[in-house]
């Protein structure tokens, strides 16, 4: 398989001089996403963690419901990139959506192909009620995440999403150039797992995003079934209002010292008196 970091000569430019020398980088390759013999999408993508990319991003397109539907999954490398072909049941395969990506899209790309607006903007899955926070296991879930992103450390180029417990801390780690890519990696890591098919344990969690929280973040989270999404940088105002109508708690801008609550803060029991004022975006 294609190797997910390469080293390649770089020059350093410094106020001392150059300096010759290697830099690892991540690889960035085409991914087909194959269902039944027909390509949906065509993502650039790190070749790391496939097979989970392959049923995440299935689930959160609404192409399957449960891994049950995935009959056979395989991967193939070209040279020109990489075909995850996944054969889904008879049953599911006839409900399957019209709608195709049948084009390439650039790094991650959420929305390449979408051939309508109300694809675009459609609505996120409700959530159920989950479970409250302490701001403590906030704070203790953001700083877990640098120390497990060994890509990143490698390459200072990659994205991240995770999923943490506080029983457990943190349970997995997925990484690709990509964001969107990197959270349907971690989905499909997490409904591979057996306790899945008799629970639903996302909703006892919080996934974790090193990126900034766009519309499509937050319904590749409702689809997992997470109530508490946590983001290091911001969320755009479509992001705000898709979460609300989910019903997901959405805390981003998630630092050392800190974060902001922007939908549902009623699971972060901060102990105060505001917890139910924030305001919706119109």
């Amino acid at each position: 398989m294609i190797p997910p970091v390469v080293r390649v000569p770089r020059l350093a430019c410094t106020p001392k001089g150059a300096q010759a020398g290697e830099r690892a980088i991540p690889e960035e390759t085409p991914v087909a996403i194959v269902h039944n013999g027909s390509t949906y999408a065509v993502m650039m993508a790190t070749p790391a963690d496939l097979e989970d990319f392959g049923i995440g991003f299935s689930l959160t397109e609404g192409v399957i419901d449960r891994l049950a539907d995935v009959e056979d999954l395989e991967l193939l490398e070209f040279d020109e990139g990489v075909e995850v072909r996944l054969w889904i049941n008879a049953e599911r395969a006839g409900q399957m959506v019209a709608r195709r990506r049948q084009i390439a899209g650039p790094t991650g790309c959420g929305l390449c192909g979408v051939e309508s607006l109300e694809l675009a903007v459609k609505p996120a899955r409700a959530v159920g009620a989950g479970r409250v926070f302490a701001p403590a296991d906030i704070s203790r879930a953001i700083a877990a995440l640098p120390p497990a992103q060994l890509l990143n450390h490698a390459t200072r180029a990659v994205h991240a999403a995770a999923f943490w417990e506080p029983e457990a801390g943190l349970v997995a780690v997925r990484e690709d150039v990509g964001r969107h890519n990197a959270l349907d990696k971690l989905v499909g890591h997490l409904v591979r797992q057996p306790r899945m098919a008799t629970e639903n344990p996302a909703s006892r969690g919080i996934v974790l995003l090193t990126s900034r929280v766009s519309i499509e973040m937050i319904q590749k989270t409702a689809m997992l079934g997470a109530s508490v999404l946590v983001a290091v940088s911001a969320p755009t105002a479509l992001a705000v209002r898709t979460a609300e109508a989910a019903g997901i708690t959405l805390a981003a801008i998630a630092r050392d010292d800190g974060f902001e609550v922007f939908t549902h803060p009623q699971r972060i029991a901060t102990g105060g008196s505001n917890t139910e004022t924030v305001p919706h975006v119109a």
